[in-house]
């Protein structure tokens, strides 16, 4: 999973990619364009059952799931006409299965905006305009590609021209690639658009930015992240509140430090915790785990994923020679005392075949033949 933090320059997206991610790779000024190339980072999805899991076997290695973040430099007003690089910075929003858009909600004379004011359903317009129009001039120029090939009676083509002209109108009036009416039972529609690779297809997760104030005083109170929360809500987005100071000063905490933090602040979860989680419920996203003395893993598969193909995550011939799965579930596991003797008494280790859809949580022991 790929995630790309966007937004306008100085709203605090290299302070939290610097912070998420625990390096100072990204160049985080009180300028616009300190970042220019993107920078990428690696970070493990905290998982508390697998840390359970590892602790219980005493494990020689933990390898969690992981999720990569690509700080993406600002956009500005044009960038889909190359405004302060704009197109390079949209090229590498395209890679991206998902969008992180930092939104400015805190005020502070000594952070500048590059609007001269703070405004945070105008800065997402702003952003949103540019990905739109980026998308508008891809989908144009296929349009007329296909449009072509359909004067030649090429009835494929033709139905991509009508599709892509109907995106086109839509994408004209402002709207994002999201809320077109697509036919997700069409293969051949959905595999266009996976081909087109729109920006404003991709899922997003708004990231509120607030002050530390806002987090000892209630995010709840802070009038910016309302119109956020609204608008991701009417968008059917994902809105997480954040403070990325906070988070870059809590980086380096060891996992008791933190907990430790988080319970004088009166948080339940770091804002990372809380980005992934949202970042899985937004792709489809669920974790199966795999337990033993040599290592305890947990493996990022989609919902609704049956048994061998999950099994073809740790290895191709686990999915060829797929003959069985042996499934516990965790919260099982747990309600036993994490005693397996317990689990089997109770019979609740279950023997699954090849229909089987592998749900959050599954401890799996893959039976194969190859």
């Amino acid at each position: 999973m790929k995630l790309g933090i966007v937004g306008l320059p100085n709203v605090g997206k290299s302070t939290l990619f610097n912070a998420i991610t625990s390096t100072k790779n990204a160049a985080a000024a009180n300028y616009p364009f300190c970042t220019i190339d993107p920078n990428t980072g690696i970070v493990p999805v905290p998982d508390a059952r697998l840390d359970k899991l590892a602790e219980i076997w005493d494990t020689n290695k933990k390898t969690p799931a992981i999720v990569e973040f690509v700080d993406i430099a600002g956009l500005v007003k044009g960038a889909s006409h190359g405004e302060g690089l704009g197109n390079k910075f949209l090229g590498n929003i395209r890679e991206c299965d998902a969008i992180v858009h930092v939104v400015r909600c805190f005020d502070g004379g000594d952070i500048v905006h590059v609007e001269g004011s703070v405004d945070p359903l105008r800065d997402i317009e702003t952003i949103d305009t540019e990905l739109i129009l980026s998308d508008l001039e891809m989908v144009s120029n296929r349009q007329a590609r296909f449009a072509k090939a359909a004067k030649t009676g090429d009835k494929k083509a033709l139905a991509a021209a009508n599709l892509l002209s109907e995106l086109e109108q839509h994408l004209s009036d402002g709207k994002n690639a999201r809320s077109f009416d697509w036919d997700e039972n069409d293969d051949e529609q959905m595999a266009l658009r996976r081909e087109l690779g729109l920006l404003t297809a991709k899922p997003v997760i708004y990231a509120a930015n607030m002050s530390e104030d806002d987090l000892m005083d209630g995010m709840e109170q802070n009038a910016y992240y309302q119109k956020v929360k609204e608008l991701a809500a009417a968008e059917g987005a994902q809105c997480i509140p954040i403070c990325a100071k906070t988070e870059e000063d809590i980086a380096d905490y060891t996992p008791e430090e933190k907990r430790e933090f988080l319970a004088e602040m009166g948080i339940e979860a770091t804002g990372l915790d809380n980005l992934i989680k949202a970042s899985y419920t937004l792709l489809g996203l669920i974790s199966f785990l795999t337990d033993g003395k040599k290592e305890c893993r947990a493996w990022t598969i989609r919902r609704g994923t049956k048994a061998p193909q999950a099994a073809g995550k740790i290895h191709s011939d686990f999915e060829r020679g797929f003959i069985r799965a042996s499934v516990v579930s965790y919260d099982d596991l747990a309600a036993c005392d994490f005693s397996m003797a317990n689990v089997k008494a109770k019979g609740l280790q279950r023997t699954e075949g090849k229909d089987y859809v592998v749900k959050d949580g599954d401890i799996i022991e893959f039976l194969f033949n190859v």
